[in-house]
This record gives C-alpha cells, sequence and structure tokens, in this order.
C-alpha cells in the first residue's frame, strides 16, 4: 500500500520559512518522480516543484528562487523548503507521485502566511 504522509505546515508571517517533509512508504522511492502541488482558497490545484528520479527539480514560476524541493533517498523522504513565503502562498500543500500506473496523493497540510 502507497502511503504519503506531510508534516511541516503552519502559521507564518510573510517573509518567514517553513519546511514541508513527505515520507513515502510501499514504494521503491528511489525510482519515483516526487512532487508537490497547493490548493489555495477557490483556486484549482496546482503543481509546485517536483523532482525526479534522478535528482532534476522544476518549480513553477511563482516559486522559483524561494522553494527548494529536495529527496532523500534513504530515508524515503522528499522535502520543500520555502522561504521568503508571501500570503499568496496559503495554501494547502499535498505530496504526489504516480506509481504502478496510479496518482498518489497525502492528506495534504496546511500552509497559512499572515501578512
Amino acid at each position: 500500500q502507497v502511503r504519503l504522509v506531510e508534516s511541516g505546515g503552519g502559521l507564518v508571517q510573510a517573509g518567514g520559512s517553513l519546511r514541508l517533509s513527505c515520507a513515502a512508504s510501499g514504494i521503491n522511492f528511489r525510482l519515483h518522480a516526487m512532487a508537490w502541488h497547493r490548493q489555495g482558497p477557490v483556486k484549482e490545484r496546482e503543481l509546485v516543484a517536483s523532482i525526479s528520479a534522478g535528482g532534476s527539480s522544476n518549480y513553477t514560476d511563482s516559486v522559483a528562487g524561494r522553494f527548494t524541493i529536495s529527496r532523500d533517498n534513504v530515508r524515503n523522504t522528499v522535502r520543500l523548503q520555502m522561504d521568503n513565503l508571501k500570503p499568496e502562498d496559503t495554501a494547502i500543500y499535498y505530496c504526489h507521485t504516480r506509481a504502478r500506473g496510479r496518482d498518489f496523493w497525502g492528506q495534504g497540510t496546511q500552509v497559512t502566511v499572515s501578512s
């Protein structure tokens, strides 16, 4: 059974930092690309950052230069370091992977940035 469990969300002031973590189980982690998505109030879910099995990363334009995605293939964990947070980053953040022809999502973690 594939499980993705996020942690690390919370409330932070604009300009602050948070680090999200996602612990994966039930997959051969090192072989799978991982990603973070988010869904803000009255917004559609959007891809924030992704990292390939080989470690190559991509970011949506609105977070490039402020967020960093990384993976730890020993601990089967993917992290999202978020710096210089803005109120528009407020959202539920979801960990995602695709395995065995299916999409798997974590339960989400709330990030709230106050102005």
